[in-house]
C-alpha cells in the first residue's frame, strides 16, 4: 500500500467518524428547539404559502377570475354586495415574495357605481386597500402560528 492510498484511507475514515459523531449528537433529548419551517420551504408554489392562503380566504366572498400560485396573483371578478347593489368592486392581490413580510402583499381594487343604467368608475379609498392588506397579513401570521404550534 502506498503512502498516498494510506492517507486517503485515513481521511475517509476520519470523515466517517466525524459524520457518525455528528449524527449521534443530533439524537439528543426533547430540549431541542422546534424548527420554524418557512412556507417557501414546505410548499411547491412560487410565493409564501401563508400569504397565499390568507389572500384566498380574504377575497373568497368575491368570485375568482384568475389565480396563479406560481406568479402570486389573485384576480376577482366584479362583486356587488347584495345590500348595496348599486356599487361593485374588483380586486387584484399580488404576493410579491416567498417570505412572510408586510411588503410582500399588495392589493389593488377597482370600484364602480351604477349611474343611469351604466357602471361608472369611482375612486377607492386608500384606507380600504390598506385594510385588505392588513387582514391578509394578520391571517397569514395566524396560519403560521398555528402551523408552528401544531
Amino acid at each position: 500500500m502506498t503512502a498516498t492510498s494510506r492517507t486517503l484511507r485515513t481521511l475517509r475514515a476520519a470523515g466517517v467518524i466525524a459524520a457518525v459523531a455528528a449524527l449521534a449528537a443530533c439524537a439528543g433529548g426533547n430540549d431541542r428547539p422546534r424548527a420554524d419551517l418557512a412556507a417557501s420551504q414546505v410548499t411547491t408554489i412560487g410565493v409564501n404559502a401563508y400569504l397565499w392562503r390568507a389572500a384566498l380566504e380574504t377575497v373568497s366572498f368575491a368570485p375568482l377570475l384568475q389565480s396563479d400560485s406560481n406568479g402570486g396573483v389573485i384576480v376577482t371578478d366584479w362583486y356587488a354586495n347584495p345590500s348595496n347593489a348599486g356599487e361593485r368592486v374588483k380586486m387584484t392581490v399580488s404576493i410579491l415574495d416567498r417570505d412572510l413580510r408586510a411588503d410582500a402583499v399588495r392589493v389593488a381594487a377597482s370600484r364602480q357605481v351604477a349611474q343611469g343604467g351604466q357602471w361608472v368608475d369611482a375612486p377607492v379609498q386608500a384606507a380600504t386597500v390598506q385594510r385588505l392588506e392588513d387582514i391578509i397579513l394578520t391571517k397569514a401570521r395566524q396560519l403560521r402560528r398555528e402551523a408552528i404550534a401544531g
